[in-house]
């Protein structure tokens, strides 16, 4: 396992995972579509964690940068009527699934046009639309309910695949085993793919995990699996482009483990004390949009001039996500209960109760009451008390120094993947 620690796998047949040579290159409008997408993600994320560090964001937030390759890979070979659901880092999911940036940027900032509109912030992104079924703070939350999507599509006669994306901490769960089972069992259209970074939270997978190869885990319940290279875009494709194959004409449910790496903590409060700086630094040798960017380049797929443009033209489609999302409203304090039951007639009660007032009323009602009644004007009053000037106030930036320091790391990180080494 200390080889583990800074050695990627190798993409090999299912059950074997080592060995196989480069993968070729596909056409250049493929090779450019991946590049950009994974910089689009990388570009994203590095201001995402900016933008948190600055207040604008609330809750927790946890950045896929070093992830890139195995999230674009996946993406890249699903139809458009398949399923992807991941847990809670996957702003780069809906964003390769085709998902606004602006509209991921409004959701992590609470508001109105984010794309769960405002409610569900960074663990919870999601896109009906593109068939992203979202994020979910609950670790292996999301396995069987990929189950449930899978189900779906035989009961409707649909050709479509569930792709469901987990940690390597997720394959502890209780979830993870039933849903194996179940999987196997009714012989479900489904690709479960486990992005080991080798670390769940804190936690290193030899000290998490009594099976540290992932692949084989879950083999004694009727699932085959496979290693792959996770920081190697084409070796993702075409490894994961083949398991749908599988799930989709074989009802197959099989299992990818994509050796990848996160370059930031498991969230933006993580102190990292438990990896070495020299582990993160030889990691980042492999750092995938990188890698693939010189490829292109010494095949000359891509030339120094695309990259420039590249660079200028995501720097605007993220600083313009930003923008959409200050100027997008918040959502009204009324709407506070809104979406949460699908209200109707077959159960009577209350399905939600507002106790903000000497007098509760059904959370449905709060439309009505929040707008005009007691608690639109104790929300007023304890603003006015405040001295503010909304009952609505926004959350205070950070200070100067704490700025100061995101803005050198913003320098040294930032959209590394698409310029010059400072090092040539």
């Amino acid at each position: 396992m200390a080889q583990e620690r800074t050695q990627t796998a190798q993409s090999g047949p299912a059950g074997d995972g080592r060995g196989a040579a480069s993968h070729p290159l596909p056409d250049a409008e493929t090779c450019r579509e991946l590049l950009e997408t994974m910089a689009l993600i990388r570009r994203f994320e590095e201001e995402a964690g900016r933008q948190y560090q600055q207040a604008k964001a609330g809750g927790f937030l946890h950045l896929g940068i070093g992830e890139e390759a195995t999230i674009v890979g996946t993406a890249s070979v699903m139809h458009p009527e398949d399923y992807l659901i991941g847990t809670y880092r996957t702003h780069g999911h809906a964003i390769a699934r085709g998902t606004d940036p602006r509209n991921v940027m409004a959701e992590l900032f609470g508001r109105e046009d984010g794309c769960s509109r405002g409610r569900g912030g960074s663990m919870h992104i999601f896109d009906r639309d593109r068939r992203f079924m979202g994020g979910y703070g609950i670790v292996g939350g999301n396995l069987p309910i990929a189950a449930g999507l899978a189900l779906a599509s035989d009961y409707e006669g649909s050709d479509s695949v569930t792709v469901c994306m987990f940690g390597d901490g997720a394959s502890n769960t209780g979830n993870f085993g039933e849903t194996m089972n179940l999987a196997a069992l009714w012989k479900l259209p489904l690709v479960f793919l486990v992005e080991n970074n080798l670390y769940g939270m804190g936690t290193a997978i030899e000290r998490h995990s009594a099976v540290t190869d992932l692949s084989r885990k879950a083999e004694g319940l009727g699932v085959p699996g496979v290693r792959v290279d996770g920081m190697d875009v084409l070796a993702v494709r075409d490894t994961v482009a083949e398991h749908i194959r599988m799930a989709r004409s074989e009802r197959q449910p099989t299992l990818v483990e994509a050796f990848t790496y996160r370059y930031r903590g498991h969230s933006a409060a993580d102190p990292e004390v438990y990896r070495t700086k020299e582990e993160v630094e030889e990691w980042r040798k492999k750092d995938p949009v990188k890698v693939f960017r010189d490829r292109l380049l010494a095949e000359e797929v891509i030339s120094e001039e695309y990259l420039t443009e590249l660079r200028e033209r995501l720097e605007r489609q993220v600083m313009d996500a930003v923008e959409f999302g200050d100027n997008s409203p918040e959502p009204p304090l009324e709407s506070l209960y809104d979406h949460i039951y699908v209200v109707g007639d077959q159960v009577p009660g209350w399905y939600a109760v507002d106790e903000r007032t000497p007098e509760p009323h059904r959370g449905e009602e709060e439309r009505e009451v929040g707008a005009t009644g007691e608690a639109r004007k104790l929300a007023e009053a304890g603003a006015a008390y405040a001295g503010q000037g909304s009952p609505r106030p926004r959350r205070r930036t950070a200070d100067p120094a704490r700025e100061d320091d995101d803005d050198h790391a913003r320098d040294r990180e930032a959209y590394e993947a698409v310029e010059e080494d400072d090092a040539d």
